[in-house]
């Protein structure tokens, strides 16, 4: 019954964005990208911090106007940073951390913009690399670690800053492309063309790039340090074919292809072989 309900309601929506999409195109925009930019899972509260969280160092970082959480465990001189997915937050590594801590890294991870305990409603790539790079410049990791939308961040943040810290990167279930996104949410909402036309001008006016041109494979073709990719043939978040575009472009990456672990990519033989290629001289 919930199936339904959630399923009339978006189609409720995506009917409401369409037709005022002829009346007052601006509003049609502004409503389309609400629905695809704001997250309606992943916060947290202080008060009902998970355990793994709550075993970390705490840190607040500003940002301009925004304000986003940092986690820190205390290890060796090694640091690794993780970066989350949509609709997440920094205790989804909750079952990879101890792998880490076992190779005594200092681990750090953050909450994304609209996630976790950070401030915002909107979630996006581009500001989401922008916390990244504080962090980097902070800390000076030699390793990332990316999930989902947070992989695609973190190959998207190599590209655009090109850090010189970041000796190594892994990307877990990773989309590729924007369109594929956009194409997908569209579909889900049945927007129409002239609302399609509307998103498309709304990511060429506040991120200067066409959607089309937002795509991993061609970030990735840019990545000269080593990658390990992994992608789940039963994805049923992600579709497998985005991980393979990735992989394809990234010349000096591994590509691992699994199978039964789904979206989650929860996997103690996954962690072994991640552990292993971070710790290859």
């Amino acid at each position: 019954m919930q199936k339904v309900f959630t399923y009339l309601l978006t189609k409720l929506i995506g009917l409401y964005i369409n037709i005022i999409s002829y009346i007052s195109p601006d509003k049609a925009r502004k409503l389309a990208y609400k629905f695809f930019s704001e997250p309606r899972e992943g916060r947290l509260t202080t008060e009902l911090l998970p355990k793994i969280l709550q075993e970390a160092e705490a840190e607040m970082v500003t940002h301009n106007e925004y304000v986003f959480q940092m986690y820190t465990w205390l290890g060796g001189s090694k640091k690794i940073l993780l970066v989350h997915g949509w609709e997440s937050n920094s205790s989804r590594w909750e079952q990879f951390i101890p792998y880490l801590q076992k190779e005594n890294y200092t681990i750090v991870a953050l909450d994304a913009p609209a996630h976790g305990l950070s401030s915002g409603k909107e979630f996006n790539i581009p500001r989401y690399a922008e916390f990244i790079n504080i962090i980097i410049n902070k800390i000076q990791p030699a390793y990332m670690v990316g999930h989902s939308v947070g992989g695609a961040t973190a190959i998207y943040y190599q590209w655009r800053y090109q850090s010189n810290f970041i000796k190594k990167m892994v990307v877990l279930g990773a989309p590729s492309d924007l369109n594929t996104l956009l194409a997908n949410y569209r579909g889900l909402l049945s927007l129409n063309n002239n609302v399609s036309l509307l998103l498309e001008k709304h990511f060429i006016e506040h991120f200067k790039i066409k959607p089309q041109e937002f795509s991993g494979s061609l970030f990735a073709s840019a990545i000269t340090i080593p990658g390990l990719l992994a992608h789940d043939t039963e994805d049923e978040v992600v579709d497998f074919t985005e991980g393979e575009k990735i992989a394809q472009a990234w010349q000096s990456a591994e590509f691992i292809v699994t199978q039964g672990l789904k979206h989650s990519m929860h996997d103690e033989g996954l962690y072994h072989k991640i552990c292993a290629f971070l710790s290859e001289e």
